[in-house]
């Protein structure tokens, strides 16, 4: 329940304060969301099942954003940014989707 409320936290701060992105990090912002979101959902399906570790989690959701955001920007730099971008979602938009379909059947198990 802690992963939920601090993302509704930064959501509600980020909706308050209007923060300014640098233009240089633009193209990493959605990356590091969609990383930083695995990460979230992947703490909530660790709280469901009895194991979440804070310490676990905290350096999940720091090597997930970093990770994420050198290969996109290897990919810039080789200039196929596009390409591994795409990549990175769908690699954690695939671990997104398993890790709500966990909490989901953890949910409405009968």
């Amino acid at each position: 329940m802690i992963p939920a409320l601090g993302l509704l936290a930064g959501i509600v701060a980020g909706l308050l304060l209007h923060p300014t992105v640098p233009l240089w990090l633009q193209p990493y912002l959605p990356i590091a969301v969609i990383a930083a979101l695995d990460a979230v959902f992947g703490a909530v399906r660790a709280v469901m099942d009895g194991i979440f570790n804070d310490k676990v989690f905290v350096v999940s959701f720091l090597s997930n954003v970093v990770v994420a955001a050198l290969i996109v920007f290897l990919g810039d730099q080789l200039g196929v940014g596009a390409q591994l971008s795409t990549g990175v979602v769908v690699v954690l938009g695939l671990r997104i989707f398993s890790n709500v379909a966990s909490i989901r059947r953890h949910l409405f198990r009968a």
